[in-house]
């Protein structure tokens, strides 16, 4: 049999990821020292902290990945923990030197999504967006800025997931492909948030700063109702965002809608367009085409009211996915991708990439 050296199993190696941050090991600085003799791989690992969730994981694949090295028959895998000043020279250089990533400049697309009241299905728009986006192949990122009706974590199923702290890097859950965030996965069941600006402004800033999503191509933010403290924060920090305003069909509700564009447009946000949600129920018509004809933007999407829609929320699994065990021919299956709201949804991320964005404000070099 073939002997293996150093340089076979660092390759090897180099092909398993971190699961939280999604980097190879090898790029981390994980691997400290490789040494093969008589068939045995000895490999030193060393992982972010201590209790890390993913260990069992990344010693399985790295197990599995080593003995699948022709030559190595057995692997001695010593285990160990970063030095607080390793953990923060790695904190530094995946974050790099900016500390506002999303900010003018990025090659992250922000797409803001915003309505006038609550109750307009704003929240399960934006996570099946999400969902919809990736599933097209597209590294997404979600921040659950609905600080005081945060329900983002439930829609995508990960109500009781805790994001991981390395140093003072946050590392989000991810859910169906999305790297989530929401101060759900910060309070205890059933605990309101009672905030006020400042802090509402340093949790925002710190969602998009401490929080690492590594390099996505789109980032969603589920924005609050209405025209409050949180919009005008992300108008500040995020003016280059795109916002997509959600209503519902009732003429009513147009001029609520309306004034959450409006806002978005006076901190230097661009409203993209208009989605009509619920629409071709019981809520009346016309509602999207008058919030559209007042931003002068188009409607992007038009949502139809869905029993799916509400059950897969419920559920913790979104529409846009489906599984094996999904009747078609049940309109309330918490999974079925061919419901029409699920094809709605999709024409609405299809829409939104075809749309493109402008080149001002960022670098070509």
């Amino acid at each position: 049999m073939t002997s293996a050296g150093p340089d076979a199993v660092r390759a090897a190696l180099a092909r398993v990821q971190d699961p939280e941050i999604r980097r190879p090991i090898t790029e981390l600085d994980m691997v400290r020292g490789i040494d093969v003799a008589d068939g045995t791989a000895r490999v030193e690992l060393r992982l972010t902290i201590v209790g890390c969730p993913a260990a069992d994981r990344i010693e399985r694949d790295v197990r599995d990945a080593v003995l699948a090295v022709p030559g190595v028959d057995a692997v001695d895998l010593e285990i160990g923990v970063m030095t607080p000043a390793e953990r923060d020279a790695l904190v530094t250089r995946l974050r790099g030197e900016r500390r506002m990533p999303f900010g003018p400049g990025t090659l992250t697309r922000v797409i803001a999504v915003t309505s006038g009241k609550g109750g307009v299905g704003k929240s399960t728009v934006t996570a099946e967006l999400a969902v919809a986006l990736a599933s097209r192949g597209l590294a997404v990122g979600l921040v659950d800025a609905d600080v005081f009706g945060f329900s983002i974590p439930g829609i995508l199923g990960v109500a009781d997931a805790k994001p991981t702290q390395v140093g003072d890097m946050i590392l989000p859950p991810v859910a169906h492909g999305v790297k989530v965030i929401s101060i759900g996965m910060f309070v205890d069941d059933g605990t309101p948030v009672s905030w006020r600006g400042p802090l509402l402004h340093r949790t925002m800033q710190q969602f998009l700063t401490d929080v690492f999503f590594g390099d996505l191509d789109v980032l969603l933010l589920d924005l609050p109702p209405g025209t409050g403290d949180v919009a005008i924060t992300l108008g500040q920090l995020l003016p280059n965002a795109e916002v997509v305003v959600v209503t519902t069909p009732q003429a009513a509700a147009a001029s609520v809608a309306e004034r959450s564009g409006l806002v978005a447009r006076q901190t230097g946000q661009t409203v993209v367009g208009v989605v009509e949600n619920m629409s071709g129920g019981v809520f009346g018509s016309g509602g999207g085409d008058e919030v559209a004809r007042r931003l002068e933007v188009p409607v992007l999407a038009r949502i139809p009211l869905s029993p799916a829609v509400a059950a897969a929320g419920d559920a913790g699994v979104p529409v846009m996915l489906g599984d094996a065990s999904a009747d078609p021919a049940d309109p309330a299956d918490p999974a079925d991708p061919a419901a029409p709201a699920a094809s709605a949804v999709g024409e609405l991320a299809d829409a939104l990439l075809a749309r493109g964005r402008g080149l001002s404000g960022r670098s070509l070099l």
